[in-house]
């Protein structure tokens, strides 16, 4: 059950670039978009729930929603410059990396040697699927074309990697509770996207646009609070990786919902680091 719980986010934020991407926008208006709604949905779940909250609660879920802003920001900023099915899987395998890495060295969650051969069999497995499924064909015709935006992208990717590194752990060192964190955490990321909006106020962050993109917010919510539950359960490196596995659901439907190009021989690529990343999802699983 889980390891069951443990994908609920895989299956929540492998949507978010598609849904992202089917609704249209900028980077500014999807990211202060989606904050909207996960902020109405930390509203919704603390109405409900009723968590406990005090002022460390606050503090820490504020910052952790603040590197989240910048995480998901420059996400979105990658996409623009080099599309879902190219963004998502170097992102994942890059917060992969410090994640499970946080988890087993920070946190000591491997123990043994056991843990240790599995863990990195497992990480090796997943790094290699993700850069399976971001590999080109030389002989595309867009090559050229994806290449002038690589260095845009992969610097929005490195700034979204330390975003969404702080986000998950320093959540994980506090020891909070799940639905205690989740409206702290939504606020902190409503400030950051707004800050980060503001630099956009040129082009029309308050629209129909931003509107739209709210049911990213609740789908990423979702995601949010089942990623929190498992943390809980197994670690931040076990479930973290786990919840990666959305890799397969952003990266095949960019190609087949959005209309991203892809040769033969790419999409070899992106079908066997989906399988890549399936084995090295369940190895983890088997560490637990």
């Amino acid at each position: 059950m889980a390891i069951l719980i443990a994908l609920i986010p895989a299956l929540a934020w492998g949507s978010i670039g598609l849904v992202s991407g089917k609704l249209g926008g900028n980077a500014y208006q999807q990211t202060l978009g989606m904050t909207i709604g996960a902020l109405v949905f930390g509203i919704g779940t603390f109405l409900i729930l009723q968590p406990v909250l005090n002022l460390r609660i606050m503090i820490i879920g504020i910052i952790s929603g603040l590197f989240w802003s910048i995480g998901q920001g420059q996400q979105f900023q990658s996409m623009q410059a080099m599309g879902v099915s190219k963004t998502v899987p170097m992102s994942t395998g890059m917060q992969l990396i410090v994640n499970t890495l946080a988890g087993a060295l920070l946190f000591h969650e491997w123990r043994t040697t056991h843990d240790y051969i599995f863990g990195i069999t497992a990480l090796v497995i997943l790094i290699l699927g993700a850069t399976l499924t971001s590999m080109k064909d030389p002989k595309s015709k867009i090559a050229g074309q994806q290449d002038t935006q690589l260095a845009r992208g992969f610097r929005a990717l490195i700034l979204s990697t330390i975003g969404y590194g702080g986000y998950t752990i320093i959540v994980n060192w506090s020891h909070i509770g799940a639905t205690s964190i989740v409206l702290p955490q939504a606020i902190g990321m409503f400030i950051g996207a707004a800050i980060f909006a503001g630099v956009g106020i040129g082009k029309a962050v308050v629209n129909k646009k931003t509107a739209l993109n709210i049911s990213t917010g609740l789908l990423w919510g979702l995601g949010n609070l089942f990623m929190l539950i498992s943390m809980n359960n197994i670690g931040l490196a076990i479930s973290y990786s786990l919840s990666q596995c959305g890799i397969i659901i952003s990266t095949i439907g960019s190609i087949y919902l959005l209309g991203e190009q892809k040769t033969k021989k790419e999409m070899v690529y992106v079908i066997l680091g989906c399988l890549l990343v399936i084995v090295g999802g369940v190895t983890l699983g088997m560490m637990k």
